[in-house]
């Protein structure tokens, strides 16, 4: 690795800028601050610090002192820690401003948070983004020492995706017949291939989001943590695809492994369920009521984005409908603070501070379903105290009396229009 690397590919980036279009999307920057950005691949945080490169232009930042370096650029095979002060020279040899870093993918290079350290030291602007949680973890925090702030990023949620195609809708449901068809129709779009920005302006969706998870699961986790077993680790997250919806034990999911012929111990499947969340494919929520052993052993998976799990699943609406209710939550519930209750009765998501349990059901029609849904959120009611109870479906509305307690019957489109 050498200057005239990174001198090439900072001119190369800058050339770039000027030739990518770009999504406004709602982000609030704090200019005191130094920013990381994480979450899953092709989430959209590359577009973020384009519009605010963009945004500094626009504020009469000259473009030469923004250095724009992504670290998947092949160019840097083989890059180590030891080089990243080659980036701050190449700089220094064309211009002597103080540069802005915008440092991408940037978890591709061994201890990176001591470099970032040193530019919030140093007083330079930095803005990085990575594809793994690995980077929120207390090792990285405290090496970092509060000197950035770090921000989640997830894929479009369904008022990003419909502002990313220019569709207008008001939160007091007001509707023509055909705006309301059109937002249903773009709904259904959004609820079957997910929100992955570049996904919008791609014809053959299944194919881009194959090729994707083939990225995210031979580079972000066969590669990255140098599986021995990748059959083994592909069959796992099918089985956690078919059982979204469905706490599952740990070592469930490893007799299962053992069953189809690959016998892995209990820990190893424990060690594969950790990489797969690490790398923002999958997340997972504990059963309020459980044990402390339990609530580490025996948990709900979803996954972060609808169009991925879509992959594996042959009749899929009932888990798309729960998942995209666990991500919609996941995104706008603290951390820790988002369960599901199973004791006697399951209800899908319990959030305690709020006040708030939800079920998840695809249609009331059957009466059987509807009295059981119906029962669980009631009997938690009586057990704790809620003031938020709802059912969340694909596309009824209704409200419920029973007694003492009301229950909104919600369609998700409407529900999720609710979180920017």
């Amino acid at each position: 690795m050498n200057v005239e690397i990174f001198k090439h590919i900072i001119v190369d980036n800058r050339s770039l800028l000027s030739r990518i279009d770009l999504i406004s999307r709602a982000f609030l920057w704090d200019d005191a601050l130094n920013y990381v950005l994480v979450g899953p691949r092709q989430a959209g945080k590359s577009s973020l610090i384009f519009l605010k490169m963009q945004e500094l232009i626009a504020q009469g930042i000259s473009e030469k002192r923004l250095v724009y370096i992504n670290f998947d650029d092949e160019r840097l095979i083989g890059m180590n820690s030891q080089d990243f002060d080659l980036i701050l020279q190449a700089h220094a040899q064309m211009n002597s401003e103080s540069p802005i870093l915008f440092l991408d993918e940037i978890q591709n290079i061994p201890h990176w948070e001591n470099f970032a350290r040193r530019l919030a030291n140093e007083k330079i602007k930095t803005y990085i983004t990575g594809s793994n949680a690995k980077m929120l973890s207390s090792e990285i925090a405290s090496t970092l020492g509060g000197r950035y702030a770090v921000k989640k990023v997830f894929p479009y949620s369904f008022a990003e995706f419909l502002n990313a195609k220019n569709i207008r809708y008001s939160l007091d449901w007001i509707f023509s017949t055909e705006e309301r068809s059109r937002i249903i129709q773009t709904f259904n779009e959004y609820f079957e291939f997910g929100g992955f920005p570049e996904s919008l302006i791609i014809r053959e969706k299944q194919n881009w989001l194959s090729t994707l998870y083939q990225k995210i699961f031979l580079g972000d986790i066969c590669a990255r943590y140098q599986i021995r077993n990748p059959e083994a680790l592909r069959l796992l997250i099918k089985k956690i695809s078919e059982s979204v919806c469905q706490p599952i034990a740990i070592n469930r999911l490893a007799h299962v492994l053992k069953s189809a012929g690959y016998p892995i111990q209990t820990s190893t499947a424990t060690e594969y369920l950790h990489y797969a969340e690490e790398s923002w494919l999958i997340f997972r929520i504990q059963n309020y009521t459980a044990k402390f052993a339990e609530k580490e052993t025996i948990q709900k998976h979803y996954f972060t984005d609808n169009g991925i799990l879509k992959l594996f699943l042959i009749d899929p609406k009932t888990k798309l409908l729960e998942n995209l209710v666990a991500l919609t939550l996941k995104k706008n519930v603290p951390e820790g603070k988002l369960f599901f209750y199973k004791k006697n009765i399951e209800v899908d998501f319990y959030l305690p501070e709020k006040k708030s349990a939800i079920q998840v059901c695809y249609s009331l029609n059957d009466d059987t379903t509807r009295k059981r849904e119906i029962r669980a959120l009631i009997s938690l009611a009586k057990t704790f105290e809620i003031t938020d109870l709802k059912i969340i479906t694909f596309n009824e509305e209704e409200i419920i009396n029973d007694n003492e307690f009301e229950i909104k019957v919600v369609p998700v489109w409407k529900w999720i229009l609710e979180f920017k």
